[in-house]
Parts: C-alpha cells; structure tokens; sequence
C-alpha cells in the first residue's frame, strides 16, 4: 500500500459540509476526518497524528461542549504528545481557555476562516516537529548506551558495571542467551576503554572449524601447511593494543584451550608453523550461553582457562526478563527498518504492544528483530498488529497465580509503559495513570524503577 508523504491532520467535525470545505482548504495534509468520539479514537490510534482539530459541539448533545472536553481528555491520555485545537462558538471563550487549561494547544472560534485556522495549525505542526526531534534525541541519549536501548533496572545493571569495568583490564565474561546482545557489549566494553582507538577483533570460536581456528588466533608462516602461500597474521596479533573477543568460548577445543591459557599467562603468541614469540598486548573479552562451571565439572572446559578468563562476570538477562525494554527496542527497530525499506509504518497497535510484553522471546533481541523486519516488510496498514508480528495467543505467557506477584508485575509494567509513553516526563506519566506525582514516585522507589 502506497504510503502519503503528507502530515496527517485529524479533523474531528460533525457538519457533513464543513468537513468537505475543511478537507478541500487543508489540501496540504493528509486530512482525516470523524464525525463523533468513537470514530475519532479510531482515527487516532490508527494514525496517531500530530495535530487535531476538534469541535467541542459533538453528538450525542451538540449544542454543549460536554462531549467534545471529554473526548480531549481521552485523546490527551491516549496521545499526549498530539497538540489538539479546539473549535469552539463564537460565545464560548470561557469554554475555550478551559480546554487549553486541560491541554489543548489553542483555541479558534467560528465561523471558521481557513486562512486564519490554517496558520494555527501550521503552527501546531512546526512545534510537534520540534518537540518529537527534542524528544528522540533526549530519549537517544537517556536510553542508548553505546547500541544498547534498555530503561529496565535489570539491562540498566549491567550497563552499570560494564562502565566501571572497561576503564580498567581485566577480562570480562559474558554469559547469556543467543541473541541477548553479548557483541555489543562487548563492543561497549571496548569503546569505553583507553584501548578504543585501537582494533576489537571479534572471532566465533562455534562457526569456525575446529582444524582452522589455531590458524585464525595464531596466524601462520609460510609453508605451514598446504595452501600457506603467504605468512598470515591472526586476530590475536591484528588484535594488539586492543581487544580480542572471543564469542561462544564453551565451543573451543580442549588442546586449543591449552595454547590460549599459555597466551593469556605468557602474553607471547607463536604462528602455526614458526618458532618465534611475538609479544601481543590485548584485552580479553569473552562470551558464551553456556555454563562453563558445568562444562569444566564434565572434563569439557580448562578450569585455570575458566579463570583466567571470569575476572569480572557479567550475567546479560534473557529480553523476557528486561521490563518494559522490548517495546522500547521495538520502537527503534521500526524507525530502522522504516528508513531501510522506505516504509512510513506509524507505530504499534494496542494488540501488538501487549502481545509483545506477554511473549516469551525465546530468541530474544535476535528474533524481536526478524519479527519487526518481516512486519515492516510485510504489512498493509500504518500500524503493526499481533498479527503481523506473527505471535499467537497461545505464545503468550500465563500470568503467575500469586496475587501479590500479579499486582507487583502489573504495576511494574503499568509504571514502566507510562514513563514510556510520556518520553519521561513523570507528571504527564502520573496523568496516565491516575496518580499523583508524589504516589508515582513512591511505586517508582518501590519498584526500583528509573526514569
């Protein structure tokens, strides 16, 4: 489906005529139209759009305002960044300044002057373009740490330590599922480092054949073995003054084991085939979703290599157990493949949010990838569904029986969505859930939850 260039304008307006004369004037725009309030929360979680008009005179009562001040406070709740003028009466100033003083963004008073209205609202626009760019560099900065899109206590924990870890070097040992993001840790373990101007040299010990690895580490001499037409250096020395990452360690062959323990006690590397120790200053970080104690109890794992490489331990939690991060990664995996495939998909559906907080993810960040790409890819209106994301009701996890467990986790993730969605701003995030700001901070302490 062909996707509109233009900005989506939302005019809520019950005059049949009126709708046309506003809908030819604003030509501009993507001009979407409702004519009552279920229509118009329709429009608006189908398109989210940055500026809306509305007529406070709305059916079923028309000649008073009642509707139209409710309806803006759902759709204040429901897109709090949207920036709503109100059409009002010519008699109805007072009504007026009290939808402003609710959250609209201005008021303009009929008859309507398209000329006049459409000043407004190109306002409106300029100021919501302003503050979304604000907002995604403020969110950019507060939630990105070197790659890593995370909010949660838990991922917030290991960001914490990779920062007071990296300046120092030590080796590190990254353990957690496949496609919990490992690499990039280590990368920002890297980065932060006095070694970040030099190589991190990343080799998978599982994808390499266990007869080529030797060579891959160690380098080889000319006429090592068949096919060494040249002497070839390998990553541990192209590694030198930097940092060499060793993912899926728990896959290395024992006798390998052996020549790496020497390196990291002799820090000397000789080539496959030569005889002379060249000296390599690098940093060591490891990675594996295995459980290397258990490996070492079965005779499959050196034990001094174990610890050599375990200095400083780092557990990477599974996404499942990340709250409140996947919507956010989500979020940013949209933009991306938005931009890759020239799509203008707005956002997620209410379906899909909860389907995706509900879900396992036992492919964790890896498979949320392949899911929002295929529905990036694949979808046929402006937001993604449960569907399109390709997740059933019955992938989705029970909750625990506990009732105690059940409030704790719902609040949990009640708290964390809301801070989400209001972009941090805590006392918009208290509106959106009923609460005061000082409650709200209470259950934040509680909960160990940041914004």
């Amino acid at each position: 489906m062909a996707q509109s260039n233009k900005p989506d304008l939302l005019i809520i307006e019950d005059d049949k005529g009126l709708q046309k004369q506003l809908k030819w004037s604003f030509d501009q725009y993507n001009v979407i139209l409702a004519e009552d309030r279920d229509s118009a929360l329709v429009e608006l979680r189908r398109y989210q759009p940055q500026v809306i008009t509305l007529d406070l005179g709305l059916p079923p009562d028309p000649a008073n305002a009642t509707v139209g001040l409710e309806l803006l406070e759902e759709i204040l709740s429901l897109s709090p960044t949207s920036k709503v003028i109100v059409v009002t009466g010519n008699d109805q100033r007072e009504i007026a300044m009290q939808a402003v003083n609710a959250g609209a963004y201005d008021y303009y008073q009929k008859p309507i002057q398209p000329e006049e209205l459409t000043l407004i609202i190109k306002r409106a626009f300029e100021l919501a373009k302003l503050e979304d760019e604000n907002r995604r560099h403020f969110q950019q900065q507060k939630e990105s740490f070197h790659g890593i899109i995370a909010t949660s206590p838990e991922m917030m924990a290991v960001c914490q330590k990779i920062e007071k870890v990296a300046p120092t070097d030590v080796s590190v040992l990254l353990l957690g599922d496949s496609g919990t993001g490992k690499e990039l840790l280590a990368r920002a373990v890297h980065d932060i480092s006095p070694r970040r101007s030099k190589n991190m040299v990343a080799i998978n010990c599982a994808a390499i054949p266990d007869n080529l690895l030797e060579s891959e580490l160690f380098g080889y001499e000319a006429g090592a073995f068949t096919g060494a037409n040249k002497t070839t250096i390998g990553k541990i020395e192209y590694a030198n003054g930097g940092t060499l990452f060793l993912d899926e360690i728990g896959d290395m062959p024992m006798a390998l084991q052996a020549k790496l323990l020497r390196f990291l006690q002799e820090r000397v590397v000789e080539r496959v085939g030569g005889r002379e120790s060249i000296p390599v200053d690098v940093r060591i970080v490891a990675a594996t979703h295995q459980s290397l104690e258990d490996l070492v109890s079965e005779g499959k794992f050196r034990e001094d290599l174990f610890y050599r490489l375990s200095e400083v331990v780092l557990n990477i939690p599974a996404l499942a157990k990340r709250n409140g991060d996947v919507v956010l990664i989500a979020r940013s995996l949209l933009e991306k493949f938005n931009r890759q495939y020239s799509r203008n998909i707005r956002g997620f559906g209410k379906d899909a949010v909860q389907a995706m907080e509900a879900y396992g993810w036992p492919g964790n960040v890896r498979e949320l990838e392949n899911k929002i790409k295929s529905a990036v890819v694949m979808s046929d209106s402006n937001q993604i569904t449960a569907k399109d994301l390709q997740i059933d009701e019955a992938q989705l996890r029970e909750m625990p029986l506990n009732l105690r467990q059940v409030r704790e986790a719902a609040e949990t993730r009640a708290i964390q969505r809301a801070i989400v969605l209001s972009d941090g701003n805590i006392s918009q995030a208290a509106k959106l859930l009923g609460l005061t700001r000082p409650t709200l901070y209470s259950l934040m302490d509680k909960y160990s939850i940041s914004s």
